[in-house]
């Protein structure tokens, strides 16, 4: 593991060093990208070492009780999943954790098998302004796979993520490779926390809102952490969720 200091300004005359981690495996190609968007950022780290490990513990007594909870649950989608359509009943993808490091997401798939190859064909039609890609009405999208995300079900394997320490229960959306390369350097600070399986975005309308409006809220929660957050955020995700309000 590679550690790079890098040099910040958080106010005039005051300098933060923060070490941003960059795995020997993470594609090379990122690097010079993070480093450069992390170091012209602000880097304002609230949480103490006990901070750290009770968030750390939150999250895997959190995942432990809520596999054990959804268990029979889970088998049932798998097998709907493989009976729906041709393909794993999980998908996993890179995406870009705290720091800059890759790990690969847990998904439900909620897609036809070739839907990455036909990804291309449909940029033009991209409902989000700013690098992610959204459709309403995505064709690679499976009938089961619509039902499965206006309720966030195909986020649950997730909780597989932030028990191996990939993710919290509580953070930033993990972004994708491709979706970092095109962000404004402000985005980078959402890299300083882990990033997890909801947050502001997710109880704040999710897909009816505009990209910067994402990042922002993203970045608002990044600056104002406390565990008092992330347990209010938690009790109003299972709420809207129930709801599959701004879901597609």
């Amino acid at each position: 593991m590679e550690k790079k200091p890098i040099k910040s300004k958080s106010k005039p005359n005051k300098d933060v060093n923060v070490f941003i981690d960059i795995p020997r495996q993470i594609n090379r190609s990122i690097e010079p990208l993070l480093v450069s968007g992390v170091s012209r950022l602000p880097q304002k780290i609230k949480k103490t070492k006990y901070q750290g490990r009770a968030k750390r513990l939150f999250d895997i007594f959190g995942a432990s009780m809520g596999l054990l909870a959804l268990a029979p649950f889970l088998v049932v989608i798998v097998l709907l999943i493989k009976r729906g359509s041709r393909g794993p009943a999980i998908f996993t993808q890179n995406r870009v954790g705290k720091g800059g490091r890759l790990f690969k997401i847990y998904k439900f798939r909620t897609m036809y098998a070739d839907a990455e190859r036909r990804k291309k064909d449909l940029l033009l039609q991209n409902e989000v302004k700013g690098p992610a890609f959204k459709m309403k009405n995505d064709p690679r999208i499976t009938p089961l796979g619509r039902i499965l995300r206006k309720y966030s079900i195909d986020e649950l394997p997730q909780l597989f993520n932030v028990l191996k320490g990939d993710m919290s229960l509580v953070g930033p959306r993990p972004a994708l490779v491709d979706e970092i390369r095109k962000w404004e350097h402000g985005y980078f600070r959402r890299l300083s926390v882990q990033q997890g399986l909801t947050c502001i975005w997710q109880v704040s309308g999710r897909s009816d809102i505009t990209f910067e409006q994402w990042m922002e809220m993203d970045l608002d929660y990044v600056e104002n952490w406390s565990m008092s957050l992330d347990i209010k955020l938690i009790i109003k995700t299972v709420f809207v969720v129930f709801k599959g309000q701004g879901a597609y």
